[in-house]
């Protein structure tokens, strides 16, 4: 097959998709309008998140077989036209499930023992041992929204820690030795922490709201490592404000642009970002929780393994 690579990635993907016998092109500057002039000449295209795969790129791509994007969800194509063409989809998150677990695992360590605060505090030459008092996450119980690939690698690096994991989700029966499957009203009921795991889709965006937040028994702490837009960020601040939400580590915002790659400058920056950049109970990351030295290997190599079984 002839492909058309429009973001880089690791090297091993060229190499190993050569070594097979296919034809790679790689094209990682032209504009969307540029790759759309030539795209039916290629029979796959491999990206990670330069622009979005509409309708209108996929009527160029008349000899497309498959789009395979090199990370864990789908959302930048337009899925079901795509499928109606009869392109094959690909994904890889089982590339970069582990780095997001041990990194959603991290972000809940950082807060439950305010090494931020601390860190900070003790370069500022304080020394204050009571201010810094931490939480310990035996006993405690974790509540996870989404239970596909991050949500089980999440889940098996807490064991160890002797809390309790819930998990929900829409598909039944995902239940297993790591977390127990229960309705999304048992859920809120128990929680104390709440981590992401979910695609965007119609059905997340916006998910985390007032009502939701509402819908609590207790006060807990967020932490998504999955899309920033399942987030209302002026939402979670207010909860911050008045305790409900305790704290929260943020690897994704609401802000974020399709690309991933920027978020803002100074003089647009929304009032609820700059609170979340100034409040010593949230932690944040740059979309960074698969983003590891490892993940970068195991997503090309994901994708690899996939497009040589079509």
């Amino acid at each position: 097959m002839k492909i058309l690579h429009i973001d880089s990635n690791h090297e091993l993907m060229i190499e190993q998709l050569a070594a097979a016998g296919h034809i790679n092109h790689e094209d990682y500057s032209s504009s969307k309008e540029e790759i759309e002039a030539k795209i039916d000449e290629y029979d796959g295209v491999v990206i990670r998140s330069r622009f979005k795969i509409d309708k209108q790129f996929i009527d160029k791509a008349s000899n497309l077989k498959f789009i395979a994007r090199v990370g864990a969800g789908l959302e930048s194509i337009d899925i079901p036209y795509a499928e109606s063409k009869g392109i094959h989809l690909i994904a890889a998150p089982e590339g970069n499930r582990n780095a997001v677990g041990e990194h959603a695992l991290g972000m809940l360590l950082m807060l439950f023992n305010k090494l931020k605060l601390a860190d900070a505090e003790v370069k500022a030459g304080q020394w204050n041992r009571e201010k810094n008092r931490g939480l310990e996450l035996e006993g405690k119980t974790v509540g996870l929204i989404g239970y596909g690939n991050m949500g089980n690698a999440f889940a098996k690096k807490l064991q160890g820690f002797d809390c309790e994991v819930l998990c929900y989700d829409i598909r039944p029966g995902l239940g297993n030795a790591n977390a127990r499957q229960v309705s999304l009203e048992e859920l809120q009921e128990k929680s104390d922490i709440l981590s992401l795991h979910t695609p965007w889709t119609p059905q997340t965006d916006k998910m985390v709201n007032t009502h939701f937040i509402s819908g609590f028994k207790k006060p807990f702490w967020l932490i998504n490592t999955a899309r920033g837009k399942s987030v209302v960020t002026a939402d979670l601040v207010e909860a911050l404000k008045s305790g409900k939400i305790k704290g929260a580590g943020l690897d994704v915002l609401e802000y974020e642009k399709l690309s991933f790659e920027n978020l803002f400058t100074a003089e647009d920056m929304p009032e609820p970002l700059h609170y979340l950049i100034n409040a010593d109970q949230v932690v944040l990351t740059p979309h960074i929780a698969g983003w590891t030295v490892e993940s970068k290997i195991k997503l090309s190599q994901t994708i690899v393994d996939k497009i040589l079984k079509l």
